[in-house]
């Protein structure tokens, strides 16, 4: 568990932020020149439940006592640096993965997409609607969800992933799973990026086989499992708690000769937390940055929407979703995780072009 935790904050957009990076007046973010920071919010653990945080101009990170400016300067070497592309996906700009689930029971879609031919139809309507990646999953990880047997997970999704791999050769794809046998015939079968939402912690082979095979999988974080985890989720902190998580696998992996730059990472909204938790990460989602690793999320449809919008609630939850999108990608965040992807892509060019437009 760490002391000190760095958060880039005040963001700059467009080519105001390129000259900022150019006159050393400020950083750029993940390597991006068009989105620039000049303040840190430094939070400290003083202990259990206790944290306190104080903002800084870059300017100030040099009169910092000793130990926290050796945490900042590790942190910022992170912060700024550039993400390398990960199966053609190129992190300089908002990408967007959309969400098949080949199941009965998802928590907003199960069953609509329930056959190959509907789930290859949807697949097709989210690539023309700008999906960059496509994440298939094969097992509902609705809260109360039970765990499926292996082989027929698989055999839910083994003939759109065939179908897709050929007809969709240069689109990547993501396999939302928690099981080793999975993992290892979605990769056999082609499959890009593992999306494992226990964070690894479900199938202690998963981790070796994607090790193995040096495919770049996201680190999910969920405190407890699907048929838990909504049962009274508890923290000291939820931002920084799941920041621990995510250094130790990160580290261990590491230690394990697996490469950080094919980490991705998803903070799991709604995946064990509470609506404080959800808004807590998302309020401050840039602190992930000091990872160094990209970042994605997954906010579509989510109940925390309702949970804030209450009699204003909708079946697609939409304008909820785009909101938490274009909260994530003023921070930073490069992957979003969604549903209804045309809409989705709609709201994120209007408001990247009027964002950048000086």
């Amino acid at each position: 568990m760490r002391k000190y935790y760095t958060r880039p904050c005040n963001f700059y957009y467009g080519n105001y932020a390129n000259k900022l990076i150019k006159k050393k007046k400020a950083f750029s973010l993940a390597g991006n020149l068009n989105i620039a920071f000049d303040q840190l919010e430094i939070f400290q653990r003083k202990k259990k439940g206790i944290i306190i945080s104080n903002i800084y101009p870059i300017s100030e990170i040099s009169i910092l006592n000793k130990e926290l400016r050796s945490v900042v300067k590790i942190d910022l070497k992170k912060i700024t640096s550039k993400r390398k592309s990960i199966c053609g996906l190129k992190f300089d700009h908002p990408q967007i993965m959309g969400a098949l689930n080949i199941t009965p029971d998802s928590f907003s879609d199960g069953g609509l997409f329930f056959n190959d031919s509907k789930a290859y139809n949807q697949a097709d309507l989210m690539i023309r609607s700008g999906a960059t990646i496509i994440d298939v999953g094969g097992e509902s990880t609705r809260p109360g969800a039970k765990v499926i047997n292996e082989k027929e997970e698989w055999s839910r999704i083994k003939n759109c992933i065939i179908k897709l791999k050929k007809n969709f050769p240069k689109i990547p794809l993501s396999l939302d799973t928690r099981k080793s046998f999975v993992i290892k015939k979605g990769i056999e079968y082609g499959i890009n990026i593992i999306n494992d939402v226990s964070g690894l912690n479900f199938d202690n082979k998963s981790f070796d086989i994607i090790n193995s095979n040096s495919i770049p999988f996201i680190l999910h974080h969920m405190q407890g499992t699907p048929d838990t985890m909504q049962k009274n989720p508890k923290y000291d902190d939820a931002l920084l708690d799941i920041y621990d998580f995510f250094e130790n696998k990160i580290n261990y992996c590491i230690k394990k000769k697996f490469k950080r730059e094919l980490i991705i990472i998803d903070p799991g909204i709604g995946f064990g937390k509470n609506l404080k938790h959800n808004l807590r990460i998302m309020s401050k989602i840039s602190t992930f940055h000091s990872l160094g690793c990209s970042i994605l999320i997954g906010t579509s449809r989510k109940r925390f929407i309702e949970h804030i919008v209450t009699k204003f609630d909708t079946p697609d939850r939409t304008g909820g979703t785009l909101a938490s999108v274009l909260c994530g990608l003023l921070q930073g965040v490069q992957l979003f995780r969604v549903h209804n992807v045309k809409e989705i892509n709609q709201g994120i060019l209007v408001f990247n072009k009027i964002l950048n437009t000086n």
